[in-house]
C-alpha cells in the first residue's frame, strides 16, 4: 500500500463505530472485497501513531468472543483529519485516472 494509506483506512473505519484492532482489518478487508489487507503489525503501528497524535483514543472493552481488547475511538481531531486527507486521496484518486484514460 501506498504510504498514509493505512492511516486514513483506520480513521475512515473508526469514523463507523469504535473498534478493536481485529475488527478494523476485517472491516477494511470486507468494504475492499479482499483486496485492501491490514496486516497486524502495520495496524498496531498505526493505531499508536494516531493514538499519539491524538486522532484517536484508546480504551479497554470486552470484544464479541468474550475476551479483552483494546477499542479505538475517532476523535475531533481525527474527523478533522480524516476529512482532510480524505480531499487530499479524492484529488490524488482523479488525477491517476486522468493520467491512466486513454488518450
Amino acid at each position: 500500500m501506498l504510504q498514509g494509506t493505512v492511516d486514513i483506512l483506520i480513521l475512515r473505519t473508526l469514523a463507523w463505530d469504535s473498534m478493536h484492532g481485529y475488527a478494523i482489518s476485517r472491516w477494511v478487508d470486507e468494504r475492499s472485497d479482499g483486496v485492501l489487507a491490514v496486516d497486524g503489525a502495520a495496524l498496531y503501528r498505526a493505531l499508536h501513531r494516531l493514538e499519539a497524535r491524538k486522532w484517536v483514543v484508546a480504551s479497554w472493552g470486552v470484544s464479541e468472543n468474550n475476551r479483552k481488547a483494546k477499542y479505538y475511538t475517532l476523535t475531533t481531531a481525527g474527523r478533522a483529519q480524516l476529512r482532510a486527507e480524505s480531499a487530499v486521496w479524492r484529488r490524488y484518486a482523479d488525477a491517476v485516472s486522468k493520467v491512466l484514460r486513454p488518450a
